[in-house]
């Protein structure tokens, strides 16, 4: 099942006032904050993958100054993302999930808005299926608001990237317990 990537109306217009720097940011963010997810696939046996969630891409936050080499280096990243779910059976946020690793090749803002656009999207569709509702609940609702947050505090400037560092890992934690709770319930 794959879900809509859906953006809404109110997101895509900061994602286009955003810089480079701070669309790729937003990118990393929005996959940073999912990967939890990952935790809670199952392979084919039953035994969920074995992904370090926490480190993926930590790095990449201790130096987020933008760039071809940053971004070189998350693409690398990323990579690990992809190869934890290949071959697993997919539900639709780990198949958006993938699309979102999908990090562009070169650092200009056509590639860097695509990009953060389609991380967007995918982190409101796990949202949107940890609630149990394509339209949204709770869940997709926090999500879309600290989607919103972090590209303000990024507009800001100044100490921007500690706080929305801090934000995501918020995210993070609100992720993983609600996959925990939908993994239980199975």
């Amino acid at each position: 099942m794959s879900l809509p990537l859906v953006v809404p109306t109110q997101l895509t217009q900061r994602l286009a006032r955003a810089d480079e720097r701070s669309l790729g940011i937003s990118a990393l963010a929005c996959l940073d904050r999912c990967l939890p997810l990952l935790e809670y696939v199952e392979d084919g046996t039953g035994a969920a993958l074995a992904v370090d969630t926490g480190a993926a891409l930590r790095p990449l936050w201790e130096a987020a100054e933008g760039g071809d080499a940053w971004l070189g280096r998350l693409r690398a990243a990323a990579v690990g993302v992809v190869r934890a779910a290949e071959g697993r059976p997919h539900p639709g946020p780990v198949a958006e999930l993938r699309r979102a690793a999908d990090v562009p090749r070169v650092y200009e803002a056509a590639e860097l808005h695509r990009w953060a656009g389609a991380c967007s999207a995918a982190a409101l569709a796990v949202h949107r299926y940890l609630d149990g509702d394509p339209d949204g609940g709770p869940l997709a609702t926090g999500e879309l608001r600290r989607q919103e947050r972090l590209l303000d505090l990024l507009a800001a400037g100044g100490d921007g990237l500690r706080a929305v560092l801090v934000q995501s890992d918020e995210g993070k934690r609100v992720l993983r317990a609600a996959a925990a709770r939908r993994a239980r319930r199975r």
